[in-house]
This record gives C-alpha cells, sequence and structure tokens, in this order.
C-alpha cells in the first residue's frame, strides 16, 4: 500500500534552563518541498543578509537572494539565547509525531541539535543533501550514530539514482566532497555568529557542528570498518543461498 505523505510535519524543541527561563521552537514544514514554514525574525538582522561573510563558495547572488537562508533560519534560536553560556545546564524535551525525547544536557549540544535540524531545512544549496537525515531526524545523535545515518543515507541514494539509471558512487566519494563543502557553511555561519551574540553558546553549537563535519571525511573509512562484522548475517545469507 502506497503511504501518502504530502502533509506537514512538525518537530518541537523546548529547553528549560537552571534560572527558570523556558524558550519553545516549534518546526513546521512540508514533507514534500521541505520547506520551513516558521516565520523569520523581523526586522532582520544585518549579519543575516547575504552578502554579510557570504561564503566564498555560495552561489547565491543579492539581486536575487537577500538573506542568506541558512543564518535566517538561525537568527530566532540565536537571539533567544544571546547570554546563554555554552555549558549551562538545560533540560532538553524534542516532540515530533513520533515520540518524545527528554535528556538532561549542556546549551550547546541541545542548540546545536536544534542548529543542525534548521540548517538542513534552511534551503541553502549545500545542505540540501541532509533533508533525509532532517526528515528522520534524531536529537541529540552522538557522533558514531551520525556517521552511521549520513553514510545509511548516501548509500540508498545511490540506489535510486541507479535506479533511475545513473552511475551509483559506492566507494562515497560524494559524500565526502558533501562534507568538505558543508565545512565551508559552518566557517562562515560561525563569522556571523560572532556579530550576531555576546556570549558564545551558539558559536560553539555551531563550532561543534563543523568539528564533526571535519571529522567525517577522515573518519568515514575507519568507522565502515569498525562496524563491519555486524553485516556478516548478510554474508552468510549468501553462502547459504549458493
Amino acid at each position: 500500500m502506497k503511504r501518502s505523505d504530502n502533509h506537514d510535519r512538525y518537530v518541537r524543541y523546548i529547553f528549560r534552563l537552571e534560572d527558570g527561563k523556558e524558550e519553545e521552537f516549534e518546526l513546521s514544514y512540508n514533507s514534500q518541498t521541505f520547506l520551513l514554514s516558521t516565520n523569520p525574525i523581523t526586522p532582520s538582522p544585518r549579519w543575516t543578509e547575504l552578502d554579510y561573510c557570504q561564503c566564498p563558495h555560495c552561489p547565491l547572488q543579492k539581486k536575487d537572494t537577500l538573506y542568506c537562508p541558512a543564518a535566517m533560519v538561525l537568527a530566532s534560536l540565536v537571539n533567544s539565547f544571546d547570554g546563554t553560556i555554552s555549558y549551562d545546564p538545560v533540560y532538553l524535551t524534542v516532540e515530533t509525531e513520533l515520540r518524545t525525547v527528554m535528556q538532561h544536557t549542556t546549551a550547546q549540544r541541545a542548540i546545536g541539535s536544534l542548529m543542525g535540524l534548521l540548517i538542513a531545512l534552511s534551503g541553502c544549496p549545500y545542505t540540501v543533501f541532509l533533508r533525509p537525515m532532517a526528515r528522520f531526524h534524531l536529537p541529540l545523535s552522538d557522533e558514531v550514530e551520525t556517521l552511521y545515518r549520513a553514510t545509511s543515507m548516501y548509500l540508498l541514494a545511490q540506489y535510486f539514482i541507479d535506479g533511475a539509471g545513473g552511475t551509483p558512487d559506492l566507494k562515497l566519494n560524494g559524500l565526502v566532497h558533501y562534507y568538505e563543502q558543508l565545512q565551508r557553511v559552518n566557517f562562515g555561519l560561525a563569522d556571523r555568529l560572532r556579530e550576531a551574540t555576546r556570549t558564545d553558546s551558539s558559536i560553539n553549537a555551531i563550532v561543534c557542528l563543523d568539528v564533526f563535519t571535519r571529522t567525517v571525511p577522515m573518519a568515514i573509512a575507519d568507522f565502515l570498518e569498525e562496524i563491519s562484522p555486524l553485516f556478516n548475517g548478510y554474508f552468510n545469507q549468501k553462502e547459504q543461498k549458493t
């Protein structure tokens, strides 16, 4: 049975700080277009304008696009946590249609989890490849979980490419390229955020995302070798059939 999947999806992040402050962010996006329906902050701050610390490899032009898509989706989040320190304790609740995740963590880790989702759905040309991971968002995932999801997502994309008559990339070279481009986006966003906030929680959140992004190209081979024994059952199945 083919499932209809053209409705809006939502993710709700609720931050509770030790001082009693509570911030809530509800994201809604269409499951077909993957465009956020969240209203942007107004007036838009200067650091969100396209030509402010614009990424050198950005294909967008000021005459067509006034604001950096990634910066715009981060503006409200950054504004809400201006004054929050990276290691301030946070009790984070993330609600989706399927489950609720709750965890005591740090401000930078909680903010970084939401940042990653926002950037993936921002419309930035270099984060479009992350949309499948946004669709199956896993809040507060660690490096191993994210590596597994990223490589699985990429290999599934190769299945679709092969089905459409293209040439699949089973060596994951394209995934490395995607993350190298993403590094440059993170670098540009970090420059913007240094102008945007007085404290370090948002800046360190994007830095932590960037540390992982930089790690991916170097870590893929070792990671896959480490988990390869988990897939021995597939080889055994092949032997049994022959």
